[in-house]
């Protein structure tokens, strides 16, 4: 397996690292995916993310490297990034980064098969169930009181249901104010722009409307490009499994609760693979890929091919989550084909049903940073976390520099010009100029800072609606709209054991064991059902559903149902 390494300069200095930090406020809402954007409260309406900088002493130290890996695929920062010269020259922390190739199962099993770890990684249950990381909280409560802060109204989450020691930092979901997102990069049905124009803008809410407006795009217009109209894709590879099995609960009216529906009110979960709740969509699938509109290769291509794909601009629509295509999108954007984006909609079987796409974020458990056991000086780098969080440095990873990056208005807003907008969009200036991936899986203020500004461009609300491109301004003032997410029901209040996705199942338990054969099966007869003859639906169908029959998938649900009422009693009882 290739391995893709970027180290920033080496050198041996003295340099002064201040740990003063900023006091997060905190909440118990959140983000819902790992690696999304989390949207932020308007600056008017949210009280600050941050008090303003500690009055720590300053602690001198010994420059030191920290090694790290994330399942980021990327964009790979250059060796001259610039905020990790910055890094380096303020903090003396030169940071050696990996960065995943191939399949991040496997990537991890050859680290935990040799013992070789590097300082700060990724969150998966497989480490901690090797015992490859180490606990935090006492380093937290010693070193860190930043984090600590910024953790705490969330802390007792924070803890492993088994030992009750914290492994894992959430990069997402410690979210302050009022829940009033710009951007959307949740799950839903997304269509390209260019079909939205095509037809004056129509609305769409249910699975024939959606599938319709692709199939007569693509009879007009059977290459995009010079390339093959591509209907709908998907995607089924390695965890990033939702596109091909999640649709059905939303369309149900259900949040994303990963592979279970969950009852709100008796918190109790149930199956709706393999059931009628699920049947309708891919029968659905079956009668498009009937009509050519089908992806032939959606169930055997990797998650680079898939991008891929998208960033040819030739896909029309796919089930996915926003966050999940960021690169494609950013793609698409830097070839000038914008029209090519594409906007979500929350599709519903029954228009009955009330759409619960867009939820309120949850802490984003099992997501982040750990240290590992191979880390020499737990200490230093759990400082240099709790610096990273400081508001000067989510400003800086997150706005960019003042001055360069963004500006100041009278009013003490930060706004970007036009031109400054264009240039952050492009892939290669990122990789010079940005960390988004360090900043991806790092802890961070979300909401508003102490000065009333949002945590980043994309969620102060002008700079949102100035930001967007032209196409974009007529598309959401056609539907009477200002932001992505204005397209999706306000999401009620989370249960307090939302969600069910980040339970974890424990390495080689019954309940871990029956959700994989349940997967392997989803993956063996969900692509059959889609792909086989109108007349072979139902018989496939019926052997997809006496085969999950003989899965115990009792032993997953005991493990999801224990796990809920196990967080209903604790959490709320703290």
């Amino acid at each position: 397996m290739g391995v893709r390494t970027r180290k920033a300069a080496s050198g041996l200095f003295t340099l002064v690292l201040t740990f003063s930090m900023v006091a997060a406020g905190c909440s118990k809402n959140g983000n819902n995916e790992g690696g999304s954007s989390s949207p932020s409260a308007s600056a008017s309406q949210s009280p600050s993310a941050s008090s303003g900088e500690a009055n720590s002493p300053e602690t001198k130290i010994e420059p030191f490297t920290i090694s790290l890996f994330t399942a980021a695929t990327g964009p790979i920062p250059t060796d001259d990034n610039k905020i990790y010269k910055e890094i380096k020259e303020q903090l003396g922390v030169t940071l050696k980064e990996e960065y995943l190739v191939g399949d991040i199962e496997q990537k991890l099993g050859v680290m935990i098969a040799g013992g070789d770890y590097p300082d700060m990684i990724t969150a998966n249950p497989k480490l901690t169930a090797a015992k490859a990381v180490i606990p935090l909280e006492d380093l937290i409560e010693q070193n860190a009181p930043n984090l600590k802060k910024h953790f705490g109204a969330v802390w007792e989450q924070l803890k492993d249901p088994e030992d009750g020691h914290i492994y894992w930092l959430p990069n997402y979901g410690v979210y302050q104010g009022d829940f009033k997102p710009t951007d959307y990069m949740g799950p839903a049905f997304y269509i390209q722009k260019a079909i939205l124009k095509e037809n004056g803008y129509p609305k769409i809410q249910t699975l024939d409307e959606y599938f319709k407006l692709i199939e007569d795009y693509a009879a007009k217009y059977p290459q995009i490009d010079g390339q093959p109209t591509i209907g709908f894709s998907s995607l089924a590879f390695d965890w990033r499994d939702w596109g091909l099995r999640n649709a059905p609960q939303h369309l149900a009216g259900h949040p994303n609760d990963g592979g279970v529906l969950v009852d709100p009110n008796t918190n109790v979960a149930t199956l709706f693979s393999a059931t009628d709740t699920a049947k309708p969509y891919y029968h659905k699938l079956n009668e498009i890929n009937a009509k050519g509109l089908m992806d032939k290769e959606a169930f055997a291509q990797n998650y680079d091919q898939y991008l891929a794909k998208l960033s040819s601009g030739r896909v029309l629509g796919m089930f996915d989550q926003r966050w999940n295509f960021g690169q494609a999108h950013d793609s698409l954007v830097s070839q000038g084909k914008v029209e090519r984006t594409y906007v979500g909609f929350p599709l519903v079987y029954d228009l009955n049903t009330r759409d619960y796409y867009l939820d309120r974020p949850p802490i984003n458990l099992g997501n982040g940073f750990g240290i590992t056991v191979n880390a020499e000086d737990p200490v230093k780098i759990i400082k240099f976390i709790d610096t990273m969080l400081s508001e000067k440095w989510s400003k800086r990873l997150n706005w960019g520099e003042e001055g360069v990056d963004y500006l100041v208005g009278d009013n003490g807003l930060y706004y970007r010009t036009p031109e400054m907008r264009t240039q952050q969009e492009d892939v290669t200036w990122k990789q010079k100029y940005k960390a988004e991936s360090l900043w991806g899986y790092l802890p961070k203020l979300e909401g508003n800072y102490a000065d009333g500004n949002a945590d980043g461009p994309g969620n102060q609300p002008d700079e949102f609606f100035s930001g967007l491109k032209d196409i974009d301004r007529e598309l959401l003032s056609a539907y009477g709209f200002k932001t992505w997410t204005d397209f999706f029901s306000t999401p009620p209040e989370n249960r307090v054991s939302y969600p069910a996705w980040n339970i974890d199942l424990i390495e080689g338990s019954p309940a871990k064991v029956a959700n994989q054969k349940m997967k392997d099966l989803d993956f063996k007869y969900l692509p059959k059902a889609i792909l086989s003859q109108p007349d072979k639906f139902e018989e496939v169908w019926a052997e997809y559903v006496a085969q999950m029959g003989k899965v115990d998938t009792q032993a997953y649900l005991d493990r999801v149902n224990e796990q809920l009422k196990w967080r209903a009693d604790t959490w709320t009882s703290k």
